[in-house]
């Protein structure tokens, strides 16, 4: 690849990076002078900024399935840090990521102010977190989490951590299961996994570097959460999203 097409794909880059840290200080200057706007407002405004974001980035994009009409929480398999762009576009939501994204050179910051929900790696607290994750899904708004707890090749899926399923059992609320794949000339992408000893500036750079690669996304049913128990229900999240990317595959037991 050409350094001007790189340099091209920095500008652009940078360019959308700074709009939202425009319109991140504008909300911040809002809230400190008593406007503060509500998280259906935020959403909706993370969704534009993500939608530009993963227009920066060197993906073609393949969407299958139908986005549902009512909030739910989306749970999804977890491949790298621009899953979230490339589903965030998709609908006005908020996200629970770990807590190292919130010290981010700068992304963090911005994930934070969109209102994302950090969950610190071990912490062990679920009760707090399920509180966390119950009030989000009362406001009516819609949430994604990844319940294998971290990124992965895409090769594989790990096991599920249904204990972050509790909430969407309490409240009714359905989830919605979403597949997410990356491919470069017919094989598993090998550039776009954020995995091991990875770092953000260093990934980025090697994805700003190469060809278009493709993201399959695929929406698939909405899973009903109402009176199964949370192992079950992880149990029949994990089947659908393993299905989808590989076919049929052994029955994996949850993480926690």
């Amino acid at each position: 690849m050409s350094r001007l097409r790189l340099y091209a794909r920095l500008a652009r880059l940078s360019g959308v990076i700074a709009l939202g840290a425009c319109l991140a200080s504008s909300l911040r200057i809002g809230a400190l002078a008593g406007a503060t706007p509500s998280a259906a407002t935020r959403h909706r405004l993370c969704r534009w900024f993500l939608a530009r974001l993963a227009g920066a980035l060197p993906f073609e994009l393949r969407l299958s399935g139908q986005c549902p009409d009512r909030p739910m929480l989306w749970l999804a398999n977890h491949v790298s840090w621009t899953d979230i762009p490339l589903i965030g576009m998709l609908q006005p939501m908020a996200f629970l990521a770990k807590s190292d994204v919130r010290r981010w050179p700068l992304l963090g910051w911005l994930a934070a102010e969109a209102g994302t929900q950090f969950i610190r790696r071990g912490g062990g607290d679920s009760a707090v977190l399920n509180r966390q994750l119950g009030a989000a899904l009362q406001e009516r708004g819609t949430l994604l989490i990844f319940p294998e707890g971290t990124t992965t090749d895409g090769t594989t899926l790990r096991p599920f951590h249904s204990r972050l399923l509790s909430s969407a059992i309490e409240t009714g609320t359905p989830i919605q299961p979403v597949a997410i794949r990356y491919w470069r000339n017919g094989e598993a992408d090998a550039q776009a996994p954020f995995v091991g000893d990875d770092d953000l500036l260093t990934h980025l750079f090697r994805l700003l570097s190469t060809d278009i690669a493709q993201v399959d996304i695929q929406l698939l049913p909405p899973i009903d959460s109402r009176a199964m128990a949370r192992n079950s229900l992880g149990r029949a999240c994990h089947k659908a999203i393993a299905e989808a990317l590989y076919g049929a595959v052994a029955e994996v037991p949850d993480a926690a």
